[in-house]
């Protein structure tokens, strides 16, 4: 009889615990739905054809969520004396150019006086001065709406004294700059036709970690293990009682 005590003791303990290693799969699961369906609402977004950004009247109200990634068209003029160079080491580029080197940020000045601050592209160090050369005026930009970068604990500070700067931040830069009118997002703007072409467009990083499904299977399997160990026991003990 002491023995079944422990069983149900076991079973007690054991019970709850595969009940949190079931429901943790099954929310493992339910992310891996909201992930895929994010995945390919963006896809959706960056391949389509570009449309006209958010006016400015709309700006302060924007959800990062609902624009991210959204592929528009604008034109206005470069303004290259107000322009950051973000330091990027870019590991696997999609055009010819990579390894360490900036992110040219400048703002564009539309035709109502606002102004989107686009990120022209990657220059690798060596090349640092193809961010000044002049581009076309008036510019027309296709490219991706992106969201202020974050930071983290490991992000050097900007110093725009120094012209240092780390992160895509839009407004930080009109800060440094004194500019105003700045909308609160950025342009990722697209690889140009010629694939040797400086800045770099269309190094924008489209690809999302998705792991839910393995962590699905590992809390599943921690169950099933549990379940095992318990179904052990119990079979142990009613054979000992039989003996």
């Amino acid at each position: 009889m002491k023995r079944w005590r422990s069983v149900v003791v076991l079973g007690l303990v054991c019970l709850p615990a595969l009940a949190i290693l079931v429901g943790l799969g099954v929310w493992q699961l339910q992310r891996l739905a909201w992930k895929e369906a994010l995945i390919a609402e963006v896809s959706a977004r960056a391949g389509a054809a570009p449309v006209a950004p958010p006016p400015e009247a709309e700006w302060a109200s924007l959800m990062p969520e609902s624009t991210e990634y959204r592929h528009v068209r604008v034109s206005g003029v470069y303004d290259l004396a107000h322009q950051a160079l973000v330091f990027r080491a870019l590991a696997n580029p999609r055009g010819r150019y990579g390894g360490q080197g900036t992110l040219v940020l400048t703002p564009l000045k539309l035709a109502d006086g606002a102004t989107i601050i686009v990120n022209r592209g990657f220059v690798p160090l060596e090349r640092k001065d193809a961010a000044n050369v002049a581009p076309p005026a008036p510019a027309e930009v296709a490219g991706l709406m992106r969201a202020s970068e974050p930071r983290n604990l490991f992000t050097p500070a900007d110093d725009p004294a120094r012209g240092a700067w780390y992160t895509r931040d839009p407004a930080a830069i009109a800060a440094a700059f004194g500019l105003t009118r700045v909308a609160p997002f950025t342009i990722d703007a697209d690889a140009a036709p010629d694939p040797a072409a400086l800045p770099e467009g269309g190094e924008t990083i489209l690809a999302f970690p998705n792991n839910h499904f393995e962590y699905a299977l590992t809390w599943f399997g921690l169950g099933i293990a549990l379940a095992g160990v318990f179904a052990a026991y119990a079979f142990s003990v009613a054979r000992q009682a039989r003996e």
